[in-house]
């Protein structure tokens, strides 16, 4: 089995597997982008955008299981590629990588990091949300997800980045990432604004 542990979703963290029925962690030497492509496809995270050393995701317990991981990228599992099962590590170099699949948000342009231009990072780049079925649960869900209390305000922008993104919510949800979402597909957002939010805990 495999997981990642620590990220801001199932897509993102330190990278764990089990082995004889316990938990441990891969070693970050020579840890790179190929390895990181076969653990997101392994757990359907798409593939990796960005690889970490250094217990990036915090430091895991228990063994570790692999070093010197050698993967070309089109292995199946993450233990069928080359690696050492000897190692001179300990768990301040736990390997981590954060897939394409994940999803992380911002406020941008307002006073802080709780009002602003909703902007979310999938797929590998930032993108905007359609206000076309942004409403107040939607941007509850965003407010609280960010540790930033409850939307006060809604605001407009114009979207401007490259991609745009669709959220629907049919109840309360930890993350926007957790509701219905679609991506770039062009009917819905047409003729649609860039959705912002003012959150409760702006200006604190």
């Amino acid at each position: 089995a495999l997981r990642l542990v620590g990220g801001r979703s199932r897509c993102e963290g330190r990278v764990e597997m089990e082995q004889g029925g316990s938990w441990g962690t891969v070693c970050d030497d020579s840890w790179d982008l190929a390895d990181g492509h076969v653990v997101c496809r392994q757990l359907r995270c798409g593939r990796a955008v960005r690889i970490h050393g250094d217990a990036t995701f915090g430091r895991g317990t228990g063994p570790i299981l692999r070093d010197e991981v050698g993967c070309e990228g089109h292995e199946e599992h993450l233990w069928d590629c080359p690696a050492a099962t000897e190692h001179d590590c300990n768990h301040k170099e736990d390997a981590g990588v954060v897939c394409s699949e994940h999803q992380e948000w911002r406020l941008s342009g307002g006073q802080d990091g709780c009002a602003g231009r909703v902007e979310v990072f999938f797929r590998g780049t930032w993108s905007t949300v359609c206000d076309s079925t942004w409403y107040e649960l939607e941007a509850r869900v965003l407010c609280q997800a960010l540790g930033c209390g409850e939307p006060v305000q809604q605001l407009f922008f114009s979207h401007t980045l490259p991609g745009r993104m669709l959220y629907q919510c049919g109840s309360q949800q930890p993350s926007l990432a957790h509701c219905q979402w679609t991506f770039n597909k062009s009917a819905p957002c047409h003729q649609s604004r860039a959705a912002g939010v003012v959150c409760s805990g702006t200006g604190y």
